[in-house]
């Protein structure tokens, strides 16, 4: 509030509300509670402000540590990194506006294609410059400020721009939650002028995410795994196959047990490569490149069920031939 101005309903809002409670710190408690206890972030004039508020927040109050990195590049590649690592977890970096972003752009679009949830946090332009039809650094030298959106809509599943606080705490928590459920990368950029600014709406600890479970149609996955199973009784020398998607269903744990359970020689496609910690994990299949023990279990079976399958062209070779006898689980 300007000195000698009438106080209006935000600034008598803003000093009721603890100074804790702000935009950048509760983003720090919404990564923290999902798993990205460590986000990796490069320092820019739009994000020093974020930058500040989520270092603030500390782990041992349920906040996040910021993990400074040499570039944008770098610091989303260790968000790749630390999804991949942390089973069912997800990653954070923080860029700053444009030159920033579109430097990282190239590992968020790595991590839409393995399926990694991802969340990529830009700082964005002031507040009061949507609209002003202003020029800023940073940019590519046209009063629009929507060139880092439009290229981030490609290899994200969501994408929020916060430029007000009203909205803030609900666009924030559905970019979040839909990188879970999807698990995809998320993008959301956030005014530099508004990680600071308390608010009403992160007064309160946030509510703990529900995400409902995905459910199958008990009768038809009965009935499926009747038919797979008669089907596998009658093959000859089955192989089983482990592959990519294994990560985003959360199933390398019941793969392994599937196949000690069955017996089945087992190989995994270049994707899975060191999925499953386990000695029979170590054969791969991939065409004529396949190891010398699942090309021979491969020469001699009739069946291969592929479990949670992706069939890019580097897997199959220039005839793209898939499997005679798939079984997908997805």
């Amino acid at each position: 509030m300007d000195i000698g101005s009438v106080p209006s309903q935000d600034d008598d809002a803003a000093a009721a509300t603890p100074r804790e409670a702000t935009l950048g710190r509760h983003l720090a408690r919404r990564l923290a509670e999902v798993g990205a206890r460590d986000v990796f972030a490069v320092p820019g004039d739009f994000n020093l402000t974020l930058l500040d508020e989520l270092e603030s927040e500390l782990p041992s109050g349920g906040g996040v540590r910021l993990v400074g990195c040499c570039n944008e590049l770098n610091a989303a590649y260790a968000a790749d990194g630390y999804a991949r690592a942390r089973a069912g977890g997800v990653g954070a970096c923080v860029v700053t506006f444009t030159v920033g972003a579109l430097s990282a752009i190239n590992a968020v679009a790595g991590a839409f294609s393995e399926n990694l949830p991802v969340v990529c946090i830009s700082g964005g332009p002031n507040s009061n410059d949507y609209g002003s039809n202003r020029i800023l650094h940073h940019t590519i030298g046209l009063p629009d400020f929507s060139q880092e959106l439009r290229c981030f809509q490609n290899v994200t599943c969501y994408q929020a721009v916060v430029n007000n606080l009203e909205d803030a705490h609900e666009q924030i928590d559905t970019a979040i939650s839909t990188a879970l459920k999807e698990s995809k990368p998320v993008y959301i950029s956030i005014s530099c002028d508004l990680p600071s600014i308390p608010h009403p709406t992160f007064s309160n600890h946030p509510v703990p995410f529900f995400l409902s479970p995905r459910l199958s149609n008990q009768m038809s996955l009965e009935a499926a795994v009747e038919a797979a199973v008669a089907f596998l009784n009658k093959s000859v020398k089955p192989v089983l196959v482990g592959g990519a998607k294994m990560r985003v269903a959360k199933a390398r744990k019941a793969f392994v047990e599937l196949a000690d359970a069955c017996g089945y020689p087992v190989a995994v496609m270049p994707s899975a490569k060191g999925f499953c910690r386990n000695c029979r994990m170590g054969n791969i299949c991939w065409g004529n490149a396949c190891t010398r023990c699942a090309g021979r279990n491969f020469g001699r079976s009739l069946a291969q069920p592929h479990l949670f399958p992706f069939f890019p062209f580097l897997h199959t070779g220039p005839t793209h031939r898939l499997p005679l006898c798939l079984i997908f689980f997805q």
